[in-house]
């Protein structure tokens, strides 16, 4: 029997799968998929470019302290900064300079002062002062399970000057009443907004703030370029659980996790069965309710459960895209530092709440929101010599499309309206163009297995995260009446992104009680 079988190979759950081989666990990882990795994984599209399938830019895990645990680096993981993280063209029209956010906090403020006024350079200055340490604090509280006396111990002292009720108004507040008390440029103000948007809520959800404040933390470690492709990740820690003993299988789904008198029961696809004392799902939340179905768990549980579980109307969509060069923004000099990091193209946040309104109605945004990365910049491997990658991501885009259309019908014409954004910004860019790959929110589901092309799982809104993710009763990444299974991934706390955090939790958590019960059987045997 094995100590533990891992459903999914995601990083988080790669992550959990390292830290209890690393502990002497016999562990097994199931990935019904024939690529590890889920949505950080690298693929070949194209011949002689390495493309990504899911995630791109690393920003959460570098500050995690994973990386360092698991010591990745003696398994082949190596980053490179992306400096400058981001990169806002001027709007079209006009003669102002774009603004480049350098990792240096005052070399970012002189292009926010040449953009857009000293006023807002100051503002800028301040915003990352008040917001470094709120954004730490964010971090801090994604170590761990979300309870009351962690997350207190997290945010505590933080803002003390203010009392508790001026943090929690500055917590739980609009992305966009953060930026309007702090900004004035609006085009500064769209490019944050479009940053903190790339966790799937509007700006004018209130909790979003702090999605807009965590862009402080660029100053600190700014997002990277795993070298080879967001696969080196999970690449490396595939690495790590084969040293550690661990086996990893692919392209044999589970099917069923079924309890028995003392352990669990998994069958697979392939007809395989087999036994572990622990269970750890790592696949999205309702694909875990449906293996418990399947395994004869509480029906009437779990449908409500599914019920209660917001997965939203889809995110957006990606185009991957290879090129015979690297755009070059109007209006730049063309040098390559805007494209070395996040490419924001949106200079309104109209535009943002005309795409977001038009996906909870089923329909197509008006005009496509656009976030570029052409990471061939840093990393030449990636793509062919001489050839760079481009990748367009476009939000919000439908799940579920009005009047019954299907995405295959609208996809091209999408993709193109994607790419016309693209040349408005960077003209010429289209000719560049030699091979390209459509993601639709469909076509991630398919692939992916992100019900609902949520990259996400569940959406980030103020009542799904935290102690509420996915629901109050799941958060403590156990499930009830099922001792012996637990839960890790982008469905739990702290959500989507690349972090590690919940798995290193789920994997804690499952520690601990196995060495509680330890102590509790050798405590028993002493007392008879």
């Amino acid at each position: 029997m094995l100590d533990a079988v891992v459903i999914g190979s995601g990083h988080n759950a790669l992550v959990s799968a390292c830290y209890l081989a690393r502990d002497g666990w016999s562990v097994e990882v199931l990935e019904r998929d024939t690529v590890p990795g889920g949505g950080v994984s690298t693929v070949e599209r194209f011949p002689g470019y390495a493309v990504d399938r899911g995630s791109s830019a690393h920003i959460m895990v570098r500050h995690s302290g994973i990386i360092e645990e698991l010591d990745l680096a003696a398994y082949g993981l190596r980053y490179l900064d992306c400096d400058p993280w981001a990169f806002a063209p001027p709007p079209s029209g006009t003669d102002r300079p774009g603004i480049v956010f350098h990792r240096d906090l005052e070399r970012t403020c002189r292009s926010v002062e040449a953009a857009c006024g000293p006023r807002d350079a100051d503002a800028y200055r301040r915003f990352v002062q008040d917001w470094g340490p709120r954004s730490a604090a964010v971090m801090k509280s994604f170590a761990a399970p979300p309870t009351g006396r962690h997350l207190l111990s997290s945010f505590w002292g933080l803002d003390a000057q203010g009392g508790g009720s001026a943090l929690s108004r500055r917590f739980l507040t609009t992305g966009d009443s953060l930026l309007d008390e702090y900004f004035d440029d609006e085009p500064l103000k769209a490019a944050l907004a479009w940053f903190g948007a790339q966790s799937g809520p509007p700006m004018s959800e209130p909790g979003t703030a702090p999605m807009v404040g965590f862009a402080a933390l660029m100053h600190t470690l700014p997002p990277g370029r795993a070298v080879g492709g967001s696969g080196a990740l999970t690449q490396a820690l595939a690495r790590r659980f084969a040293a550690d003993g661990g086996t990893l299988t692919c392209g044999d789904a589970v099917t069923e996790i079924r309890r028995t008198t003392d352990h669990w029961s998994v069958r697979t696809g392939s007809g395989r069965t087999l036994e572990a004392r622990t269970v750890i799902a790592g696949c999205h939340i309702l694909t875990t309710f449906d293996l418990l179905d399947e395994g004869g768990f509480d029906r009437t549980v779990l449908d409500d459960w599914r019920r209660r579980i917001r997965v939203g109307p889809g995110i957006g969509m990606v185009l991957r895209l290879g090129t015979d060069s690297l755009p070059r923004y109007a209006g730049t000099s063309g040098d390559n530092g805007e494209t070395t990091g996040l490419q924001l193209l949106v200079d309104n946040r109209a535009q943002l709440r005309l795409a977001h309104g038009a996906a909870l109605a089923g329909e197509l945004p008006p005009r496509p929101a656009v976030l570029a990365m052409s990471f061939s910049a840093l990393d030449p491997s990636i793509a062919p010599p001489g050839e760079h990658q481009v990748t367009l991501w476009s939000q919000w885009h439908p799940y579920r499309l009005s009047g019954g259309r299907a995405w295959e019908s609208v996809a091209e014409r999408e993709a193109g309206r994607i790419i016309a954004e693209m040349e408005q910004r960077a003209p010429g860019f289209e000719t560049s163009i030699r091979h390209t790959h459509i993601q639709t929110p469909a076509d991630i589901e398919q692939e992916l297995g992100m019900l609902g092309g949520n990259v996400m799982h569940v959406e980030m809104s103020l009542d799904q995260m935290f102690l509420w993710r996915p629901l109050p009763e799941l958060s403590g990444y156990r499930v009830p009446g099922a001792d012996g299974l637990y839960l890790t991934g982008a469905s739990t706390h702290p959500g989507g992104g690349v972090s590690g955090a919940s798995g290193r939790t789920a994997a804690r958590i499952a520690l601990a009680d196995s060495r509680g019960s330890l102590l509790r059987r050798t405590l028993g045997r002493f007392s008879r």
